[in-house]
This record gives structure tokens, C-alpha cells and sequence, in this order.
């Protein structure tokens, strides 16, 4: 089809219904997964050879902050780059966020300082924020909502695929050939995708009119977000949660939360229009989306500490028995999707079952004890997976099927950045707890005895980081004093084994405790999820 042609029959035809050949539409869909395949695999891959890149750069109190930035400057370019789309469209903002992604790839494979790595990793971020946003949004302009379901459902594949291989190959570019290439290895898929938009993209924008950004709603936004996410970051880890810094910077994202709300009631094209939450449908999925965030990120980072802090497991067997868990994931998001387009769309009842199905997962994973057995661990994750698979289209697809075609992709979008951000306030709260809970039951149940052998500022440290459960070094370290007692040290050593193993056990099943009444909150509010049936057109 020549430029012409599709010209003309853009002209024709209302936006998002361009009846494109079929090959051009095929391509274009290998091209959004390949882009998703991309930004996704990048979340996973990454946290394997951090520990390489510590050694090599140094600076392990900034461990985290490799995370964090990318997390926040993608998270923050999510609902901005919905916005934008929607008025410019979306070929040339997908085209110039995979640029930044491969550009922020290379300078972060090229840094020499743990500065460095930190700040190319947000620059990373924000080329993900914008192909993660628009993945979804894609979907939507190229199927009518009563078909979206079984291809949303092979996106959330795609992003289980990538969570099983990510860590794997990792492991093996860090171990025969070095960190570097953990980052290097986008650059030649990236561009090859580059290449696919660039010649088979549509270029579709819903109107050529001149529109104005909403600056003030773009800049309050920011200014709500990343302090809120940098306070959820820190506290209770670098800060108190009560400190004046945590306090003030909760303070500051809430008055520019406030001003925000107020800039976009006043705005002509807010960046957000709070207008599409008053639809019941957006609203409630807004909700459960968020508590769903909060409960199952919140629940399942916590997996890999139990197999390997209170079972006993390897780092590696720990990553690769969460293998199965993402299968099911990938398994129930197809056939979920599937089901949607087929069987009328009941995403109601879709997610009436899903949610329970991920409560009940929860529930199991909440009564492990230090005795469970390692398939009885796995088949819990695996329920959990199962039912996370089965929400994961849902809500995407109500809200896009609520909206005019007009908001389409800020409404998609911010279903992204609801699940980002309960997450993120799930992960500081649960870990919180889990501390707090962890410490208080290793210090009440140690013996006087185990107290008396152990120096104060060890004892310190092991009631708020259990590492002696999780380095080989850090058990030979502690078991130092117990040696020279012989015999009774030995059984006192088992004995502070036996407890910190014990504390952690308990902090961890109290935090998928509290994320199964989170996800029954989820289940709740979703029985107000109203039901309307799937558009055939694109309107």
C-alpha cells in the first residue's frame, strides 16, 4: 500500500479503525510485543548482575537506587506519555522512547561510576515508561474492544516470558562476558524494532488540530510523584518513617497532588481528565488495579527471601522455582483473553474468579511454616500466578472499553501508573512490617543464654537483617563466639539458627497475610465493577 493510499483511507475512516493489510497489521503487532518483550525483559536481567556491578563500581549503600531510578522516571512517564499520544499520536513518541531506551542501554554498559549507572538507568527509565505505556494503548488502536482480549493476553505473556528468562540470561552474559553486556544486549533488537515502527507503523492521530500540553498539570505531577515514591523508597530503610524528612517530603507530593487536581479542573486539555474517573466502570477499575498493585507485588518479592532466608534454598534455585509461577501467569493471561473476546466479555466475572483464585494462593502462602516443603511452596506461587494471569487483561480492557477512543490512551495509561503506584506503597508498607515483625519476634524469642554470647551491636544487626540465614560468611562469622564453649555452643548456635529462622517465617507469612486481605478488599470492590458489553467498533 502506498503512502498515498493510506493517507487517503486515513482520511476515510474514523480514527483508530484503519482497516490496514494484513500483513502491515501482523508486523506491526510482532513490533509492539517485540517493544514490550524489550522493555520488560530489561526490569528482570538487570537485578541478576547487580551484584557484579557493585563489585566492579563499588558503592553498595546506592544498591537500590540503580532500581529506583529507573522505576520512578519510567512510572512518571506512563500517564504523560498517554496524554501526549492521544493528541499527537503514537508511531513517532514509540519510536523516540525506544531511542532513549537503546541510548540509555549503551551509556549505562559504558558507566564507569556507580553515578553514573544511576543516572543513564533513569535516563533508561523514561525511554520504558514511554514503550510500556504505549504497548497497551497499541492494542486498542488496532482492535475493537470485543477482540482486544486475546491479544491483551498475549501481552501479559510476553511480560511473564520475559520475568522467567530475564534472570537466566543475566546470569549467563555476566558470568562468560561481563555486566556490560546485561545492557549492550538491547541495542541490536532495540534497533531492529526501531526499524519495524518506523517502516510498518501506522501513524494514526485521532484530529490534526493545534493543542496545548497542560504544562502546570505535567510539572505538579512530577513534583507529587517522585518525592512520594522517593519517601516510599526510604522510609523505614535510610530514614524513619517519623523523621522530618520522610514527614516533609509526603507533605510537599500531597500539596502538589492538591494543586495538580486543581490545575487539571481548570486546564482545556488536562494531561489527566479527571472527568473519565467519574465513569463508574474507569473509577473501580482505577481501585482494584491499585489494591491489586499494593497486595501482589507487595506479596511475591517477599517469595524469594522465604525459599532462600527460612527453606534453605540457593539465590539461583530460589529465582528458578519462581519459573513455574510465571507460567501460570502466562498460561491464565492467554486464556483469560481468550475467554473475554469469546464468551461476551464478562470481565466482571473474569475478575471475580481471578481474585479469588490469587486470595486463595495468598492464603496458602500465609500458612507455610519453616517445614514446608519445596513443591508445597511452588504449587502456592503457582495459585497465586494462576490468578494474577487471569485479572491481568481485565481491567486494561474495561477501561478502554468505558472511554471515548479520544481519551483512549491516557485512560490505558493510567491504568499502568495505578499499578505502579500501588505497588510501590504495598513494598514500603509490607517491608515495614515484615522488618518490624522480624526483630521483635528474633528478640523476644532468643534465649538469655544465645544473648549472653552475642555482643550488643551484632545482636543489633541480626534483629534487622537476617543475614547469617543468607551468607554462608556471615553464619561462619556468627558462629565464632559459640566455638568456644564446644559442646553448648554448638546447641546455642542452633538454637539463634532455629530463631531467626523461625522470626523470619513469621514475618514473611504476616506480610502474605496482610496482601490475602488486601487482594479480598480487591475482590470486594470489584463486584461494583459494572459490565457493558464489548464495543465491535472502534468509537
Amino acid at each position: 500500500m502506498s503512502e498515498e493510499q493510506t493517507t487517503e483511507n486515513a482520511a476515510a475512516v474514523p480514527a483508530g479503525m484503519r482497516a490496514l493489510p494484513r500483513r502491515q497489521l501482523i508486523i506491526t503487532l510482532a513490533g509492539v510485543m517485540l517493544a514490550m518483550f524489550l522493555g520488560s525483559l530489561d526490569q528482570t536481567i538487570v537485578g541478576t548482575a547487580m551484584p557484579q556491578i557493585i563489585t566492579d563500581l563499588g558503592g553498595f549503600t546506592h544498591y537500590t537506587w540503580v532500581t529506583t531510578a529507573y522505576v520512578i522516571s519510567s512510572t512518571i512517564t506512563v500517564p504523560i506519555t498517554g496524554k501526549l499520544t492521544d493528541m499527537y499520536g503514537r508511531k513517532w513518541f514509540y519510536v523516540a522512547g525506544l531511542s532513549i531506551f537503546i541510548l540509555g542501554s549503551m551509556l549505562c554498559g559504558l558507566s564507569q561510576t556507580m553515578t553514573q549507572i544511576i543516572l543513564f538507568r533513569g535516563f533508561q527509565g523514561i525511554g520504558a515508561g514511554v514503550m510500556m505505556a504505549n504497548a497497551f494503548i497499541v492494542i486498542g488502536d488496532l482492535f475493537p474492544p470485543a477482540e482486544r482480549g486475546k491479544y491483551q493476553g498475549l501481552m501479559a505473556g510476553v511480560f511473564g516470558i520475559s520475568s522467567i528468562i530475564g534472570p537466566t540470561l543475566g546470569g549467563f552474559l555476566t558470568d562468560e562476558l561481563s555486566w556490560h553486556w546485561v545492557f549492550f544486549v538491547n541495542v541490536p533488537l532495540g534497533i531492529m524494532v526501531i526499524g519495524l515502527f518506523i517502516f510498518f507503523f501506522p501513524d494514526i492521530r485521532p484530529d490534526r488540530r493545534k493543542h496545548r500540553i497542560d504544562y502546570p498539570g505535567l510539572v505538579t505531577l512530577i513534583l507529587a510523584v517522585v518525592p512520594l515514591m522517593l519517601a516510599l523508597t526510604w522510609a523505614g530503610v535510610d530514614y524513619p518513617w517519623s523523621s522530618a524528612t520522610i514527614i516533609s517530603m509526603f507533605a510537599f507530593s500531597a500539596i502538589m497532588g492538591a494543586l495538580f487536581v486543581m490545575f487539571e479542573n481548570r486546564s482545556e486539555e488536562p494531561l489527566i481528565p479527571l472527568w473519565i474517573f467519574k465513569n463508574r466502570i474507569v473509577g473501580v477499575s482505577a481501585v482494584v488495579i491499585f489494591i491489586t498493585g499494593f497486595g501482589m507485588f507487595g506479596g511475591i518479592i517477599f517469595v524469594p527471601l522465604f525459599f532462600q532466608g527460612v527453606l534453605g534454598e540457593s539465590a539461583t534455585a530460589s529465582g528458578s522455582f519462581l519459573t513455574p509461577m510465571m507460567l501460570g501467569v502466562v498460561g491464565a493471561a492467554i486464556v483469560s483473553g481468550q475467554v473475554l473476546s469469546r464468551a461476551g466479555g464478562h470481565y466482571r466475572l473474569q475478575g471475580i474468579v481471578g481474585l479469588a483464585v490469587m486470595a486463595l494462593g495468598m492464603a496458602l502462602l500465609s500458612m507455610m511454616t519453616i517445614e514446608t516443603s519445596n513443591t508445597r511452596a511452588i504449587l502456592n506461587i503457582v495459585m497465586v500466578g494462576i490468578g494474577l494471569g487471569i485479572t491481568m487483561p481485565l481491567y486494561t480492557i474495561a477501561v478502554q472499553n468505558a472511554v471515548p477512543y479520544a481519551v483512549m490512551g491516557v485512560a490505558t495509561s493510567s491504568t499502568a501508573f495505578f499499578r505502579s503506584m500501588g505497588g510501590a506503597v504495598g513494598l514500603a508498607i509490607l517491608g515495614s512490617v515484615m522488618n518490624n515483625r522480624f526483630a521483635a519476634d528474633f528478640t523476644t524469642g532468643l534465649s538469655a543464654e544465645a544473648k549472653e554470647v552475642i555482643s550488643p551491636e551484632p545482636l543489633n544487626s541480626l534483629a534487622h537483617n537476617p543475614q547469617a540465614l543468607l551468607s554462608a560468611e556471615a553464619q561462619a562469622q556468627l558462629m565464632q563466639p559459640f566455638e568456644q564453649l564446644g559442646e553448648q555452643g554448638t546447641e546455642l548456635f542452633e538454637q539463634v539458627m532455629l530463631t531467626l529462622k523461625m522470626a523470619l517465617n513469621s514475618a514473611i507469612t504476616d506480610i502474605f497475610l496482610i496482601a490475602l486481605g488486601v487482594v479480598i478488599a480487591a475482590w470486594v470492590v470489584n463486584l461494583f465493577l459494572k459490565e457493558i458489553p464489548l464495543r465491535k467498533q472502534n468509537v
